[in-house]
């Protein structure tokens, strides 16, 4: 299980996150999507911790902190939602209607 940490600044880095996890045990992964055009965080990551507890001491103590000018919000991650293999439902086929 991971942690989810959204309301990032965009500057910040996995060396950043991983100083202020580590205060809560031990940091095992740590995942920071970024956008496809431009390279940049995308304001929300996912920590993965040693055991349950430092997850949980970790959120408890990081929810709602004010980090790099910001308030984190940090919950456990929930799992991530399969969107089938048409990426989503976004219907139709282009948007133009067949005239007659």
């Amino acid at each position: 299980m991971s942690v989810y940490v959204g309301n990032l600044s965009y500057e910040v880095t996995e060396d950043a996150i991983n100083t202020v996890f580590r205060e809560y045990g031990t940091v095992k992964r740590i995942q920071l999507p970024t956008d496809r055009e431009t390279g940049r965080v995308r304001g929300f990551g996912f920590v993965e911790m040693g055991t349950d507890a430092e997850e949980a001491a970790a959120i408890d103590g990081l929810d709602g902190a004010e980090w790099m000018g910001r308030d984190l919000k940090v919950s456990k991650a929930k799992p991530k939602e399969d969107r089938g293999s048409f990426g989503g439902n976004r219907g139709g086929y282009g948007g133009s209607r067949n005239r007659y």
